[in-house]
């Protein structure tokens, strides 16, 4: 594959790819620079001012994922190099950035990871369908015909994350379960990936996201964009793919060779080539401008807080000027192209996020109501701590979280798109999502603090159920008033999204001309904190905002979307709440959970580290369904002719096992089964031998048993192997042999390191008593080792 990258990216495009970059990176940077004066000014302005919004009733959990992990299990993975499957291990901190190890046992010895995958810009695909219809689009001049598949899959269950510039992934897993459970765990990845920019930064991040805006405003691209996603550096590598990804299509894309599937493949392999080339580019660029501007803070800081007076009046009276020039357009555009679509607009976005908050209200009740019952039923306190320390993580459990998040997926905004320029809502969901984890995650943390403070003046069980009750029922009111405030900050700051930019596209052609004649009423010493792009963009918000406080503030009145209107204040009933949020996180399993005290983990090696550490979200490990061996080396081909592994000769010795070659024998892998045959004497019926290797002297098999499993009769087992066995992967040999007299005994299978032979004389009669001893023995001849109790007798 590295020849086909190296083949279309000769040094000619290299040199393109590269000169490209810069051009893109350092307009953006001319724009963060100007940025970058004005969000400072604004910074200290806001900290002088202090305009702040409604105090929250909840509490903010201030490090909600310290000492936790999120997930980890193992995944079959596609390897481009060889065209294999290989099962390995994930894991995924608190960072939410997937990490993979070729087995479980390097990550515990504390091993480097194999690799990392940041999920930011990434979508999650379930079906093989799905993703071939996004690889068609990508390259429309290569669509492949309906029915063909791109990716010969190891199991039914696919999971493929798919990026618009960057490599794809393909993982699979065995069962339907697994394969919902994932889903969930890597679109939150993705989901917390793509709210890459702090929200803590008062300066970086608005410089950043209004530098991207002013770009691509003065390139005619207006409203949303799909690609606002990632740290800085992604998203200045996806503006700079913006524009070079389909003009180096159109000049590689005809020289590519092969059949329209292989021609895709190598197209995803330059593409993700040419995204990495420009991520190292604009990383160096991206912190020169962030150097330069940090080192010329303290002076205009400086001069800001010297002049703020001075340089609040200059941006008054320029405003001024403006809004009398502007302000006339503007609400003539309101009124015929804005007014008539915000009602629409509001009505679309608020069924699912109100429905998405009501759930998480509703999954909030049932998880305590069920910790209460579980607590009264198993032991009072000392149950409780085993719940609470689930439930304190709930907002970030994804599988649990997943049905708030899902009705906020149904948001649709069809007509609504075309017209106002909105890429997709995928823009929208994703911040709803974020705010409804938030949301979950203070309504559990104050429901912590106070029912943690309720049990040090009582341990009565009766009295745990009613303290608990009676705060329940305190945090949802609080819950209700804190969801409605976000909701409805939500709702005004989607509007501003979706108009703002349509109603600029709308007014720049008359507006755009005469607005730099305003520049030459700014003092040169003010010119670095006010522009005129910004005050014109200002001022078109305030024609609009009014319309759009009014349709939020009726919206309230309606008593489905349970919004408080804006008259209605909570006093403050807790004066000493807030100071609990300033305590310690709670460690319930040592505490209540009858567990010791563990020792402050900072100065412990990583292995013990991650030992320790606690999971959100348990394990996946199906039941009756023992870890799988080799787990390093299962390389499944995916091309057609596999062939299947001959039946050992009688008397050879057992081959060592080896990597499986298909998924049929990574199944029998996983649940072996072992059988020891036993017949009633009979002269004319031959014995059954349950798709065993016939012995000599015996009769051939039946045609339905020639049917049976062709498993491999020599497998090792790892010791943690149990003899359980639900998955439903059995022999087909067994279902056939219910009805006949002799039945199969299933054994249990041998430890490591020793080899499961089939029986030359080990049958017995049913009728008959077994000796102990012959059995013994026997059992000595299936496993290669006498057990313990047999030693002892």
């Amino acid at each position: 594959m590295g020849d086909v990258v190296s083949a279309h990216l000769d040094e000619s495009k290299r040199q393109y790819i590269s000169e490209k970059t810069g051009k893109v990176a350092g307009e953006f940077c001319r724009y963060y620079e100007q940025q970058f004066g004005v969000a400072l000014f604004n910074s200290v302005r806001y900290e002088i001012e202090g305009n702040g919004g409604p105090q929250t009733q909840l509490l903010h959990r201030k490090a909600p994922l310290e000492d936790k992990s999120i997930f980890s299990g193992n995944l079959f993975q596609y390897l481009e190099e060889n065209k294999k499957w290989r099962n390995r291990f994930f894991f995924i901190p608190d960072c939410y950035e997937v990490l993979f190890y070729e087995t479980r046992l390097a990550y515990d010895r504390g091993l480097h990871p194999k690799g990392a995958i940041n999920c930011a810009g990434y979508k999650v695909l379930t079906s093989l369908e799905q993703y071939q219809e996004l690889i068609n689009s990508s390259l429309p001049n290569l669509k492949v015909k309906p029915g063909s598949q791109y990716l010969r899959c190891a199991t039914q269950y696919p999971i493929i994350l798919w990026h618009p510039y960057g490599r794809h992934l393909y993982f699979c897993v065995l069962t339907e379960k697994e394969q919902q459970k994932w889903h969930a765990v890597f679109q939150d990845c993705v989901r917390h990936a793509n709210n890459g920019l702090p929200e803590d930064s008062r300066v970086e991040t608005p410089a950043f996201t209004d530098a991207i805006r002013m770009y691509r405003q003065a390139k005619e691209q207006y409203g949303t964009w799909d690609m606002m996603c990632g740290s800085p550096v992604q998203i200045l590598s996806n503006l700079v793919m913006e524009e070079l990804h389909p003009e180096l299509r159109n000049m590689i894309s005809p020289r590519l060779k092969g059949k329209a599937q292989e021609r895709q493949r190598h197209w995803i392999l330059i593409s993700d080539a040419v995204y990495r080339i420009v991520q190292t580019q604009c990383q160096a660029q991206y912190e020169a401008v962030v150097q330069r501007c940090e080192a010329g803070r303290p002076p205009l800081e400086s001069s800001i807080r010297t002049d703020m007076d001075q340089i609040i009046t200059s941006k008054e009276h320029i405003a001024n000027k403006i809004r009398a020039f502007v302000m006339p357009k503007a609400e003539k555009c309101v009124k015929s192209h804005v007014q008539p679509y915000i009602s629409s607009i509001l009505d679309a976005l608020m069924s699912p996020t109100s429905r998405g908050f009501s759930e998480v209200r509703e999954v909030f009740f049932r998880e305590i109501v069920e910790m209460n019952k579980n607590a009264i039923n198993e032991g009072g306190q000392e149950k409780l701590g085993e719940h609470m320390e689930k439930i304190s993580m709930l907002a970030f459990h994804p599988v649990k979280m997943q049905s708030c998040y899902e009705k906020m997926e149904e948001l649709q905004l069809e007509g609504l798109q075309q017209r106002f320029d909105v890429s997709s809502p995928a823009v929208f969901v994703q911040r709803a999502q974020i705010l409804m984890r938030e949301q979950m995650d203070n309504a559990v943390y104050t429901f912590e603090q106070l029912l943690h403070q309720s049990l040090e003046s009582s341990a009565d069980k009766e009295d745990l159920c009613k303290a608990s009750q009676r705060i329940q029922d305190r945090v949802i009111k609080k819950y209700d008033y804190d969801s409605s405030t976000v909701r409805k900050k939500f709702f005004r700051e989607a509007l501003l999204q979706i108009i703002i930019p349509y109603m600029l596209k709308k007014l720049e052609p008359s507006c755009k001309a005469e607005l730099p004649k305003f520049q030459e009423l700014i003092f040169e010493d003010f010119s670095k904190f006010i522009l005129v792009e910004n005050i014109f963009e200002e001022v078109v918000l305030q024609s609009v905002m009014k319309d759009i406080m009014l349709a939020v503030k009726e919206a309230a009145v309606q008593r489905r979307h349970n919004l408080f209107r804006d008259s209605m204040v909570l006093t403050n009933s807790d004066p000493n709440l807030h100071l609990l949020g300033d305590g310690p996180s709670i460690d319930w399993e040592s505490q209540y959970g009858g567990g010791l005290e563990e020792p402050d983990s900072a100065d412990l090696p990583i292995t013990e580290k991650r030992r320790r550490m606690k999971q959100v979200v348990s394990m996946i490990q199906l039941e009756g369904m023992p870890p799988l061996p080799h787990e390093s080396c299962l390389e499944v081909p995916t091309e057609e002719g596999i062939p299947e592994e001959q039946e050992p000769e009688v008397g050879s010795e057992p081959e060592v096992p080896t990597s499986p070659d298909s998924i049929h024998q990574i199944r029998d892998l996983i649940n072996p089964v072992v059988t020891l045959e036993t017949s009633v004497p009979a002269a004319d019926s031959p014995p059954l031998t349950n798709g065993t290797v016939p012995q000599p002297g015996q009769k051939a098999e039946s045609k339905e048993e020639q049917k049976a499993d062709p498993s491999p009769a020599c497998l090792e087992q790892p010791s943690s192997v149990t003899s359980h066995d639900d998955s439903g992967f059995q022999s087909p040999a067994r279902e056939e042999a219910e009805d006949e007299q002799a039945q199969p005994i299933t054994k249990d299978p041998a430890p490591v390191g020793e080899t499961t032979a089939v029986l030359a004389e080990g049958e017995v009669t049913l009728d008959a008593k077994v000796d102990p001893s012959s059995d013994r023995e026997t059992r000595e001849e299936v496993s290669g080792k006498t057990s313990p109790e047999d030693s002892a007798c």
